[in-house]
């Protein structure tokens, strides 16, 4: 990839096709210093933000983890029966994460 955010950001427009969001996801995730900063990188570009964002962030926790706060306030929108489908999914798929 030979693009930066800075350099993407003036002229991206919004692309839902592969090719169009993925690399861009991957470069917020490369520039980005912790979980926050990806999420905002990937934002920032703008265009189908919360696709970028998603893809983002779903490199970056494996990397840096989720911040307590972040996790914490994420988990505190989902009603009763989906948070109990959100610990279940973690106790059988998901290894222990960092937490920051």
């Amino acid at each position: 990839m030979n693009f930066t955010i800075d350099g993407i950001r003036p002229t991206y427009e919004f692309d839902g096709s592969c090719k169009g969001t993925v690399p861009q996801a991957v470069v917020a995730f490369l520039e980005g210093n912790d979980f926050e900063d990806t999420i905002r990188n990937a934002i920032s570009i703008g265009g189908d933000s919360d696709t970028l964002a998603a893809i983002a962030g779903s490199i970056a926790e494996p990397f840096f983890g989720i911040p307590r706060d972040i996790g914490d306030e994420a988990l505190s929108y989902l009603d009763i029966k989906l948070l109990k489908l959100f610990c279940e999914f973690e106790k059988t798929f998901i290894l222990p994460k960092k937490i920051k």
